[in-house]
């Protein structure tokens, strides 16, 4: 071939039947031409360097369109570089999570697991929620009575009644919530750890993983509530000394008016004070149950997986909550509205009780069975999150998860994971995932001990 006038073959000899178009696009050719990266070309192609017999760029065809363009930004034009997205097992991205990461969990989680999930839930808020919902139906009955004789408003005829049993009811379904909310926490959390990996958990394998912590979770709550009530009982304290020695006696406009300023420094400060030790406590729950934990323990560690990022777990936490109450109100509004109507107008009967009842406990069971499952997911993984990004703890589920995907299934050793030996930081001397999957509980189907004894999981010896 030449570049001066006259004939050329349309195909050299010893040239592939199969040619890319030339890099201007020649006239009455088809296809797409190599003229700007936008023009059409192959996904992901880059092109190579011209023929020597096609004409260089720097002197394009005339009539061509100038080759001159510029290519698209590096991270995202048609031949930059994108990094490959983190595998996704099962409910998240194995990466740091973003806010709708999180909650996209969350919701995964309570689909892929509905029995574990909503049916539990639905059965703890059931249980929890009949006295309570007995109590109002009974002091709504006696509202109707008033209401239908209003003379009868006296200080002898008063709903004492009524009153007495929705405070009764109220208190045994606060001990009976408190009870059920923490086992519940316990087995909600042991399904998130397997849905994490794609795996599913039932009801009973649940609770048997979970079983053991459930002490160490009450210990936990108990022992959160206090410190968050601390300063409100020391203030209740102050003030039963101060009523005590007649402090409060001769009170003048001056003094309610400086005691007045006291009380709400102190409510700021208290909120203050809530928020901050609610904060960093918040993944507590977590590592007790996955990490098995004891009390301080798990209360250290969680203090240290949120610090350097509490503005941002106390973001999370806060629009969780206040989703869950928006989410709770609208599913129980109808049912708490029509059961209040229905015991202020049943006029007392038995069967109008009852039917009150039933539509109090229906609302709360429905708000509850979401609300519940919704609250623990978001906790889980931010446990989750907070460990990627402190400990890199994503590239060890991400090599878990490679294993799992290899062999095909997903074995129920993977939920010794969670223990913090197998963070990458650590720096086991045989890797994570050395081994097999062998071995008997207690320590997971992977391996109950190892050369020098437990504690050893499913891919080798832990830190």
């Amino acid at each position: 071939m030449t570049d001066g006038p006259g004939s050329t073959p349309d195909m050299p000899s010893g040239w592939a039947a199969e040619q890319p178009p030339p890099y201007g696009g020649a006239a009455g050719a088809s296809g797409p031409s190599w003229a700007s990266p936008g023009a059409g070309a192959p996904q992901g192609a880059i092109p190579s360097a011209p023929h020597p017999s096609t004409p260089h760029p720097s002197a394009p065809h005339p009539g061509t369109p100038n080759p001159a363009a510029p290519y698209a930004p590096y991270a995202g034009g048609q031949y930059g570089y994108r990094a490959p997205d983190a595998p996704r097992p099962g409910i998240i991205p194995l990466r740091p999570l973003t806010l709708g990461d999180i909650l996209d969990g969350t919701i995964k989680l309570i689909r892929s697991n509905p029995r574990a999930t909503l049916g539990l839930s639905a059965i703890v808020a059931a249980v929890t929620g009949i006295p309570a919902a007995i109590g109002q139906a009974i002091s709504f009955g006696s509202l109707g009575d008033l209401m239908a004789d209003p003379s009868s408003a006296d200080t002898v005829n008063l709903p004492i009644a009524g009153l007495a049993a929705q405070y009764i009811g109220a208190i045994l379904s606060y001990i009976m919530t408190f009870v059920g909310t923490t086992v519940l926490t316990g087995v909600l959390t042991r399904v998130l750890g397997r849905a994490v990996f794609g795996g599913r958990i039932t009801v009973g394998e649940a609770w048997r993983l979970a079983r053991s912590r459930v002490l160490a979770l009450f210990g936990l709550v108990l022992l959160q509530a206090l410190i968050l009530l601390l300063p409100l009982l020391a203030l209740a304290a102050v003030l039963v000394v101060l009523a005590a020695a007649g402090a409060f006696d001769s009170m003048g406009a001056a003094t309610a008016g400086i005691g007045a300023l006291f009380g709400l420094l102190f409510l700021l400060a208290y909120i203050s004070y809530l928020l901050f030790f609610y904060t960093r406590l918040s993944l507590s729950a977590p590592a007790v149950v996955l990490e098995g934990r004891g009390v301080t323990d798990a209360m250290t560690r969680s203090w240290r997986l949120v610090k350097g990022d509490s503005w941002r777990v106390l973001g999370i936490l806060l629009l969780t909550a206040i989703l869950a109450a928006i989410i709770s109100n609208v599913l129980a509004i109808p049912f708490t509205f029509g059961g209040s109507l229905l015991g202020m107008l049943n006029s007392g009967t038995a069967a109008g009780t009852v039917i009150a009842a039933l539509l109090l406990a229906v609302g709360q069971v429905i708000a509850s069975m979401i609300t519940y499952p919704f609250q623990a997911g978001v906790t889980g993984l931010l446990y989750a999150d907070r460990r990627m990004r402190a400990e890199a703890f994503d590239l060890v589920l991400q090599t878990a998860a490679a294993q799992n995907q290899s062999q095909g299934w997903i074995h129920a050793g993977v939920d010794d994971l969670w223990h913090p030996s197998y963070a990458a930081g650590t720096g086991a001397a045989s890797g994570p995932y050395p081994g097999p999957y062998q071995g008997t509980p207690p320590y997971g189907p992977y391996g109950a001990s190892g050369p020098s004894g437990p504690p050893y999981g499913p891919y080798g010896p832990q830190a």
